[in-house]
């Protein structure tokens, strides 16, 4: 999408609900929604370390009712299937070590609008955040993201869907999806690599076939042509039955590029995951996605990359950037100005949560961030085409 004129290969890859890092992901987040649940001025800044049989909840949290950190944890890992102990990390059996504390109240005085320096609520952090949209798909997404995403997910599904017939399935996986672009657009299926946990008696065939069928449900017939599952790199080092936690260490924020384009759209280093949306790394991040789809949706460019960038305690961003890669039907620099405007996206903390709804989720979770990407489903507010009407009536 970047080389419109190129031709050229693109890779991305995706992670399942079971590995590591994600577990750690979706403990943050669900420990995030519990606080918001009870308190929805909380602040939360939350970081999780998973091993074997063995969890740390740490870093600080101010809400004013009391959560059950540990209970929270406990379910996240029970949902996503680690429920035996020869997993060598199970829900009911692992230890939980607590490590939580109070915002401090130095970062709360800038924050906070009665105590900040502009009077307003302002960013929870210095830093800058980047948002993408690109005309690869329907969503607006990057294609090798967006399939890598959709077969780890389908995966998931049928292993929670019919255990017994996919009992072979453990929670632990990865898939790597590389597209040939020609002229911007992606055109065929170059490689596809799988891994994916399973039991020690499972066929190997079984999951080449099972991930051939995943593939031909998920990505049109024309991306596939030529394509044959002998190709398929399907557990390359020939098993994968250690996984999850006992495999490898899991943190917190650590798939920052799955969890945003996949590589095609650049990442500012802040991760997402929980952060409550005072933290300008995910809110403002969201907010770029926001309005670079809907700058795409209005035709306007067929991709384009918002970079915003932050001071601490400060309302307004010190710097908002707009680059279409020479695809856009007006010059950069009046697209920079307009969001700088404010009229149509205001990127000022306060006026972010307002327009996405962060401090309350109405119809979907911070959980459900954590798997599969942060962008691209519409359940997400921030996934909204609802100002592109605004945008063609500036322009």
């Amino acid at each position: 999408m970047l080389r419109s004129e190129q031709s050229f290969i693109f890779t991305s890859e995706s992670v399942s609900e079971g590995h590591p890092d994600k577990v750690c992901d979706q403990v943050a987040d669900a420990i995030l929604d519990a606080c918001l649940a009870l308190d929805p001025a909380s602040r939360v800044a939350c970081e999780v370390l998973a091993t074997t049989d063995y969890i740390l909840l740490a870093g600080e949290i101010s809400c004013r009712a009391q959560v059950d950190y540990e209970a929270v944890a406990r379910q996240v890992v029970r949902d996503i299937g680690y429920n035996n102990d020869g997993l060598g990390f199970a829900a009911d059996t692992m230890k939980v070590e607590l490590r939580i504390k109070e915002q401090s109240a130095d970062i709360a005085m800038g924050v906070n609008a009665d105590t900040s320096r502009s009077g307003e609520q302002g960013a929870g952090d210095q830093g800058m955040m980047f948002g993408f949209a690109c005309s690869d798909t329907e969503c607006l997404m990057p294609a090798p993201l967006y399939y890598a995403h959709r077969i780890m997910q389908r995966l998931a599904q049928l292993r929670h869907g019919q255990p017994e017939k996919y009992a072979f399935l453990r929670p632990d996986a990865k898939a790597q999806v590389a597209l040939h672009y020609e002229g911007g657009k992606p055109r065929r299926l170059h490689s596809l690599l799988v891994s994916h946990q399973h039991s020690p008696e499972m066929d190997a065939e079984q999951l080449r076939k099972l991930v051939d069928q995943v593939l031909r449900e998920i990505m049109p017939a024309e991306l596939l042509q030529g394509v044959n599952a002998k190709d398929y790199l399907i557990n390359p080092t020939g098993r994968f039955v250690i996984g999850g936690p006992q495999g490898d260490t899991g943190l917190t924020g650590r798939k920052i590029i799955v969890d945003s384009y996949g590589g095609m759209g650049r990442h500012g280093g802040g991760a997402f995951s929980g952060k409550d949306p005072s933290k300008v790394d995910r809110s403002a991040s969201y907010m770029a996605r926001y309005a670079a789809k809907n700058i795409v949706a209005a035709g306007l460019a067929r991709a384009c990359e918002i970079q915003v960038a932050y001071a601490i305690g400060l309302a307004k961003p010190v710097s908002i950037n707009v680059n279409t890669f020479g695809s856009g039907k007006h010059e950069d620099e009046r697209l920079s100005e307009l969001m700088l405007e404010g009229e149509i996206f205001d990127f000022r903390p306060a006026h972010i949560i307002a327009t996405l709804g962060l401090m309350q989720p109405k119809g979907w979770s911070y959980r459900e961030t954590a798997n599969y990407g942060h962008f691209g489903r519409e359940q997400f507010p921030w996934e909204k085409t609802d100002k592109v009407e605004a945008l063609l009536a500036c322009l």
